[in-house]
């Protein structure tokens, strides 16, 4: 069981992802946009950050950037998830620190292979 923070401003998107990670019996935290998200993280200091890119304020790429180049969370795996699916945000992404990149609507088994890859 890992500790899970879901970080997207989309009510429906966080209960889609939150139900799947409960029924293979993760801890789940939620922000709703990317500045309580790095809060939350350098806080909680959770195993994995879900993190959507299209929010108010601070965006996911952003907030992606914080955490991955932050003193106290940059071993934190960060896991970009969107409706973006251009291989330039793919890109970009990956050049924040995302150490991977799912595309909405979230595919189960997609997730929690991306998940149990980079925690076990």
């Amino acid at each position: 069981m890992a500790r899970i923070l879901i970080v997207d401003d989309s009510p429906t998107e966080v209960r889609k992802i939150s139900s799947i990670l409960e029924k293979h019996k993760h801890e789940i935290l939620t922000a709703d946009n990317g500045a309580d998200g790095v809060a939350l993280a350098r806080a909680e200091k959770p195993d994995l950050v879900l993190m959507d890119v299209v929010m108010p304020g601070l965006n996911g790429f952003q907030a992606t950037r914080q955490l991955t180049r932050g003193e106290d969370t940059a071993n934190i795996p960060v896991v970009i998830v969107t409706t973006k699916d251009q291989e330039t945000d793919r890109v970009w992404g990956t050049r924040q620190g995302a150490k991977g990149y799912l595309v909405k609507p979230v595919n189960e088994g997609d997730l929690i292979k991306t998940i149990n890859d980079l925690i076990g």
